[in-house]
C-alpha cells in the first residue's frame, strides 16, 4: 500500500473515531447527516420532538437547493412528491395585472441546471428521514444546556436523559436556537415589522387564480401574498402584512381570529380573496430575523441554517440556505483532518452569501409593499424588464454551493 493510501486510510479511521453531533432534525440537520454519512463521517442527530414531521406548511426548493438534494440521491422521489414550479409572476394585488414574468420551468432548468419544486414540508422531512434511517437518530431528546470550554469534548444536557459528550456540535436547532444563544451570549432576534398568516388551499377551491403552475407574488401597500403549487396540485400561501409598532406577544406565533386575514385583504383581487378565504389561519406569525454574525462558532459548537442566519421568507431561501450550509460543512469536514480549520473554511465559504441573502430578504418587503405612486411605477418597470431575472434572482438560484470556487452570490 502506498504512503498516500496509508495516510488516507488513517484519516478515515480518525474520522470514524470522531463523531459529529447534530442538534436538530430539521431540513438542514438531516441534510448534513446524510452528506456526512455519505462522506464516511460518523454522525448522531438529537431532536427534541418525538415525531419531527411538521404539518400545515410548505417549502419552495429553488435550483440552488434541488441540485444538492439530487446529489444525495433523493431523485426521483423528490420530483414525485413535488410540483414543478413553472416560473415566477409578480402581480398587482388589486388589479391582478402581471407586472413581470420570468422563466418557464423549462427555461429555468436550462439556466440553473436543476428544477424549482414546491413540496409540503412534511413530505420533504419524510424523504430526508427515510433516507437517513433510524440509526444515529435520537428523537425526544431536547437540549436544555451545554457545557463547552473548548478544550475537551462538549457536554450536551438533555431533558430527561443522560448527558452526551460531543467532539463537534452542529447547531441546526432552528429559528429559536439554544446553541445560537450559546455562541452569541444572548437572544438577538429582531422583529422585522411584518406579520404573516400561512396555509395550504386545495386546488379545487381556486377557480379564479391565473397561472396556477407558477410562483406568484401579489404586491400592495403594506403587504403582499406569495403562493406556489405543491406536490398534489394544492397551493401553499404566505400572506404578509406590515404591523405598526413592536411585536407585543411573548412568542413568535399568536392565536388569530379565523377570518382576520381575510378582513385585512378584503379589497384585494378576487383571486387573492378566494385563496385566503379557503384556509383557516388559526395563527399569525411575527416575522423575525437575526443580524449577521462575525463568527458562527464558539468552542466545540458551529451553527447551521436558521441558527446561523435566520432569513425572512420574502425570497423563500430559508430551507435552501440550510441545505447549502449542510453540503458545504460536510465537504469541509471531509476534506480537512483539522476540524477547527475546516469550520473556518465553512464560514468563509458561506458567510458573505448568506449575509447578502439576508439583506435582500429584508429589502424585499420594502420593494413589495410600496403604495401606488412613482416609486411603485419604477419598481414595476424594473420587474417587468427583460433582465429582471438576471438582475435580481440569477445570483441566488444559479449558485452551486458544492463548488468551492466563488460563483454567483459567493464570497
Amino acid at each position: 500500500m502506498s504512503v498516500s493510501r496509508i495516510a488516507r486510510a488513517a484519516l478515515r479511521r480518525d474520522r470514524r473515531a470522531r463523531r459529529v453531533t447534530v442538534v436538530g432534525a430539521g431540513i438542514g440537520g438531516l441534510t448534513l447527516a446524510l452528506e456526512l454519512r455519505r462522506r464516511d463521517i460518523e454522525v448522531e442527530v438529537y431532536e427534541a420532538a418525538t415525531d419531527p414531521h411538521p404539518t400545515g406548511d410548505a417549502v419552495l426548493l429553488t435550483a440552488n437547493a434541488t441540485r444538492l438534494l439530487e446529489r444525495l440521491g433523493l431523485e426521483p422521489r423528490l420530483g414525485e412528491a413535488s410540483a414543478s414550479v413553472d416560473g415566477l409572476v409578480w402581480r398587482d394585488g388589486h388589479t391582478g395585472a402581471a407586472i413581470g414574468r420570468v422563466l418557464s420551468a423549462a427555461e429555468y432548468a436550462a439556466r440553473c441546471g436543476a428544477p424549482c419544486y414546491g413540496i409540503r414540508h412534511a413530505d420533504l422531512q419524510a424523504l430526508l428521514s427515510e433516507a437517513l434511517g433510524t440509526e444515529g437518530l435520537r428523537l425526544g431528546h431536547r437540549l436544555v444546556g451545554i457545557t463547552d470550554d473548548g478544550d475537551g469534548p462538549a457536554t450536551l444536557e438533555l431533558a430527561g436523559g443522560e448527558p452526551v459528550e460531543a467532539d463537534l456540535v452542529i447547531g441546526a436547532d432552528g429559528a429559536g436556537s439554544i446553541l445560537r444563544e450559546h455562541v452569541v451570549g444572548y437572544d438577538d432576534a429582531q422583529f422585522s415589522g411584518c406579520m404573516a398568516w400561512r396555509g395550504i388551499v386545495p386546488r379545487s377551491q381556486l377557480t379564479l387564480i391565473p397561472d396556477p403552475g407558477r410562483l406568484q407574488l401579489w404586491t400592495g401597500a403594506d403587504g403582499h401574498l406569495m403562493h406556489h403549487p405543491v406536490g398534489d396540485g394544492d397551493h401553499a400561501f404566505l400572506l404578509v402584512k406590515r404591523q405598526l409598532g413592536p411585536w407585543a406577544p411573548d412568542s413568535w406565533s399568536w392565536p388569530a381570529d379565523p377570518d382576520e386575514h381575510v378582513h385585512a385583504y378584503a379589497g384585494w383581487h378576487p383571486a387573492v380573496v378566494q385563496m385566503i378565504s379557503a384556509a383557516t389561519a388559526s395563527e399569525r406569525w411575527g416575522l423575525f430575523h437575526r443580524p449577521p454574525l462575525t463568527t458562527w462558532s464558539r468552542g466545540r459548537v458551529t451553527l447551521l441554517g436558521d441558527a446561523a442566519h435566520l432569513i425572512l421568507p420574502h425570497h423563500a431561501q430559508g430551507a435552501a440556505q440550510a441545505i447549502e450550509d449542510a453540503i458545504v460543512l460536510a465537504d469541509c469536514l471531509a476534506s480537512d483532518e483539522d476540524w477547527d480549520r475546516a469550520r473556518t473554511t465553512y464560514e468563509l465559504r458561506r458567510r458573505d452569501r448568506t449575509r447578502r441573502i439576508q439583506a435582500a430578504s429584508v429589502a424585499a418587503a420594502d420593494v413589495l409593499h410600496l403604495p401606488d405612486g412613482p416609486r411603485a411605477q419604477a419598481r414595476n418597470k424594473r420587474l417587468g424588464s427583460p433582465d429582471a431575472y438576471e438582475r435580481h434572482l440569477a445570483w441566488i438560484h444559479e449558485h452551486d454551493a458544492a463548488d468551492p470556487a466563488p460563483g454567483p452570490g459567493g464570497p
